[in-house]
């Protein structure tokens, strides 16, 4: 079951046997019932997750605002990646909004596995790196869309700056 799940995700298509079952050693599941936090933003940053079922988000907390969500995750992506960039704590919390299913690394294993065995590293720190700049693509768009909500740009950018005594 673990080796179909893996093969099945993006992060480790065309891997051979070897280096699935390689995997298998070091990748853990996890499940997660409805509302689960998975972490918190601030918490130390443990776990690198791969989505096989279900919906996870990942909301950001301004120091003076409320939670937004960043990202919608759907299997196949993967999230808590401060853990793969060896930051001491999640930028961002990770709450399964339905019933989920992942497999997780720590940091240590992961690490372990790129010394040990380069070349599957190789491959798995590329699709990483895939993986995270889309969604910092995708997080910038909402970002910028949530901006947008709150700011009348004909309004608000366009209008002259009054001065006083003149």
């Amino acid at each position: 079951m673990f080796r179909l799940d893996l093969s099945s995700l993006d992060l480790f298509k065309g891997l051979d046997f070897q280096q699935i079952k390689l995997l298998n050693s070091t990748w853990e599941f996890c499940h997660f019932p409805e509302n689960k936090v998975i972490f918190l933003q601030g918490q130390t940053a443990d776990f690198l997750y791969a989505l096989t079922c279900g919906a996870v988000d990942v909301q950001f907390k301004p120091y003076d605002g409320p939670p937004m969500v960043v990202a919608h995750i759907r299997p196949g992506g993967v999230f808590g990646w401060s853990a793969a960039l060896g930051r001491e704590s999640y930028t961002s919390a990770a709450i399964a909004i339905e019933e989920s299913q992942a497999y997780r690394v720590s940091y240590t294993q992961l690490h372990r596995l790129c010394s040990e065995h380069p070349d599957t590293g190789m491959i798995l720190l590329d699709r990483l790196a895939g993986a995270i700049a889309e969604r910092l693509d995708s997080t910038h768009a909402k970002i910028y869309a949530i901006l947008q909500q709150g700011i009348d740009l004909n309004k608000d950018c366009n209008r002259k700056v009054q001065t006083h005594g003149g």
